[in-house]
């Protein structure tokens, strides 16, 4: 019997000597992490304070620099052929309205020109702010999306011109532009105000949450309770057997 006690001891002394030690490598991950998400944080933060970069600057990045990157172009909006992405904006439903401006070489590029209430999609509602002529954008990259990105996320309604999720080739083929003529890439337009107010520019959220610091201090918070349970119980232990 003492031996198969003694055994037991030696298997839970052995899990718990385990479980610490993925306690603390999970903990180390997650300060790796939190010093890796500072770093991106500080890059970005310096990225968006830098003059805007020409179209021609941004094709010559690579893909991994697009995003939030301050840019200028210079077209004239297509608006027959805007595209409409349900979002909602300080608490209000409605739509981002992506519009192609067409360059001087001919291709087009989405642009996220704002904002509209749910009740101004038509845009005879908003004929005003239906620029026209030849513009010239500032905003930021946005590098586009692969694929939808959560299986929650609605399919795109191509039917009705709603758009769940940012799909620039659906967007493109929607409105009878070539994948070969649209950049691969959109614009979020900034918050030059339009004419009628309409759409509301500069909508783009930069958020990257930032947790890891308090995962980190609950990791080494359960290694350090682990290894107090354990200290107590080898501690009464002894003194059972004093």
């Amino acid at each position: 019997m003492p031996k198969r006690k003694s055994l037991v001891q030696v298997v839970g002394l052995v899990l718990a000597a385990l479980a610490f030690v993925t306690l603390i490598s999970l903990g180390n991950w997650q300060v790796r992490r939190l010093h890796w998400k500072e770093a991106l944080l500080a890059s970005v933060e310096q990225q968006l304070q830098a003059p805007p970069i020409t179209l021609a600057e941004a094709e010559a990045l690579p893909r991994s620099e697009i995003e939030y990157r301050p840019i200028v172009v210079t077209g004239r909006f297509e608006h027959d052929r805007e595209r409409h992405f349900f979002a909602t904006y300080q608490g209000q439903s409605g739509y981002y309205v992506y519009t192609p401006l067409r360059l001087a070489d001919g291709r087009a590029i989405f642009v996220n020109r704002g904002f509209v209430p749910f009740d101004m999609k038509d845009t005879a509602t908003r004929q005003e702010g239906q620029v026209t002529g030849t513009v010239t954008v500032t905003g930021l990259a946005r590098d586009r999306l692969d694929e939808k990105p959560s299986f929650a996320v609605p399919e795109n309604d191509i039917a009705q011109n709603i758009f769940y999720w940012k799909d620039i080739d659906a967007m493109a083929q929607s409105t009878g532009l070539s994948a070969d003529e649209v950049m691969p890439f959109f614009v979020d337009a900034d918050d030059a105000p339009n004419p009628g107010g309409l759409p509301v520019g500069g909508v783009t959220r930069i958020s990257f949450p930032n947790d890891h610091l308090q995962y980190a201090i609950t990791w080494y918070g359960l290694a350090a309770t682990l290894a107090v349970i354990v200290g107590l119980l080898a501690w009464r232990g002894r003194r059972k057997n004093d």
